[in-house]
């Protein structure tokens, strides 16, 4: 049984459109799939907390315990243990500045934990999290080339190839700021690509 851990980060609720993708993936995937298992995070109902000089040493410094250093890191260690404990890993991913929202942010701050996400070693840094893929739903207002300013796909997929994840598929819907046609046209292709991704045999 395939088991796919969701993580919403979008601050929109039922309006976002990372999260209509979302919700268009999991009816495709129940429908190829039926009985698959599904984690979900949502990051704007239940934030993980930003990492701060009382909770740092909790996600992987050695220091004094206490109870805050302790409380971060039984979260993360919660948190890598979903990600571990699923096949596919579906992240909705609005623009947010030319970046990902801060709150997803603060989840990739409490997963990528040197020794059991990652490991230094004589030849570089090795990602520990393989045999895995994830899926990266995009939505984001503007249009952007090749060289714009685009912080979002390229910082989250650097995070998930370090921690060793490096199958990423990419559904993006773009220029929703564009007008209503352009937006319903953005949001229907990018619809259309889920479905082709979620029948393609993998």
């Amino acid at each position: 049984m395939t088991k796919l851990l969701v993580i919403r980060s979008s601050a929109n609720g039922a309006a976002s459109v990372s999260n209509q993708l979302i919700d268009s993936y999991l009816a495709a995937v129940a429908a190829h799939e039926p009985g698959v298992e599904v984690t979900q995070r949502d990051l704007d109902r239940d934030p993980v907390p930003h990492v701060t000089s009382a909770t740092l040493a909790g996600i992987g410094r050695a220091a004094p315990e206490t109870p805050e250093t302790q409380a971060a890191h039984d979260l993360s260690m919660q948190l890598i243990d979903e990600v571990f404990a699923a096949d596919t890993l579906v992240i909705g991913l609005p623009m947010y500045n030319f970046g990902m929202p801060s709150t997803l942010k603060s989840w990739f701050d409490h997963v990528l934990r040197a020794g059991t996400t990652f490991r230094y070693t004589a030849t570089g840094p090795e990602g520990l999290v393989t045999g895995k893929r994830a899926v990266l739903l995009a939505a984001r207002a503007g249009a952007y080339a090749p060289d714009g300013p685009d912080f979002q796909l390229k910082h989250v997929q650097t995070l998930l190839n370090f921690a060793g994840i490096t199958d990423v598929e990419i559904v993006l819907a773009e220029g929703l700021a564009y007008g209503a046609d352009a937006a319903s046209a953005a949001i229907a292709s990018a619809k259309a690509a889920i479905d082709r991704l979620v029948n393609v045999p993998a």
